[in-house]
Order: structure tokens, then sequence, then C-alpha cells
């Protein structure tokens, strides 16, 4: 049983900051910002690839509900809200999470993205194997 699933069944404890009858939020243990939170699917799901899509339009509602809470309860006009799925997406827990991670000027996190310049030919290529795919 994973981590998260302990968690969810009481065997681990944790700071719930909200909980129903398929979704758990609560504390991430390791606070990357004040407020790092975390947002599961109660039943285990390993990565967004297994999520079936009405879970994950609750957990969405919820994480939409949560951000706005935490906007208030910790004054903040900025938010990152991040999931890793797999392995070289940096996934360390494989049960599918969403992260939300309250920010402030100076608080030392560091989230980036390089770019890469692709064609027009690459891109119109990435257009097409989506729409078909």
């Amino acid at each position: 049983m994973c981590v998260f699933c302990k968690i969810v069944q009481g065997e681990i404890p944790a700071y719930k900051v909200y909980e129903d009858d398929d979704i758990l939020a609560f504390l991430d243990i390791s606070q990357a910002t004040p407020g790092h939170t975390l947002v599961i699917p109660k039943e285990h799901c390993e990565n967004i690839f297994a999520l079936e899509e009405n879970k994950a339009a609750n957990l969405m509602k919820v994480v939409t509900r949560l951000s706005k809470k935490l906007k208030v309860a910790l004054n903040i006009d900025a938010l990152n809200i991040l999931n890793n799925s797999g392995q070289l997406a940096g996934q360390t827990v494989n049960h599918f999470h969403i992260h939300l991670l309250p920010r402030s000027e100076n608080d030392g996190l560091i989230i980036k993205f390089s770019s890469n310049k692709l064609s027009e030919t690459e891109l119109k290529g990435l257009q097409k194997k989506l729409k078909e795919g």
C-alpha cells in the first residue's frame, strides 16, 4: 500500500485541510513554501494517465476551491499548481496528486522551464499528432 493510501486509511497521520467521500487534501510534510498542500483522489490511482475524467473534474473543483482558500488565509496573490506524472517528470509517490504551492516574494522556490524553438513544420506535425491521436 502506498504512503498516500495509508494516509487515506488513517494509518499515517496528516494535517488534513479538506476531505470528502472521494478527495483528500493535506499539508505536504516537506513544505516547499508555507501552505504547500497536496490534493489526492482517495482511491489509488498511479498518475494522470490512469485518472478517470470525471474524477479529474471533481479533483479540479477542489483544487480551485482550496486555491481560493489559500489566497485568503495566507494573503497571497500567486500560486503554482503542479503535477508530476511518471518518473521522468519527477513523480516520487506513485499515487496521483496535485501540489498547490502558495507563492510570495523571495520564497526561494524556483520552477524553471527551458524554451525550445520549433520550426513551423515541427509545430504543425505536433498539432496533427495531437488532433488525430
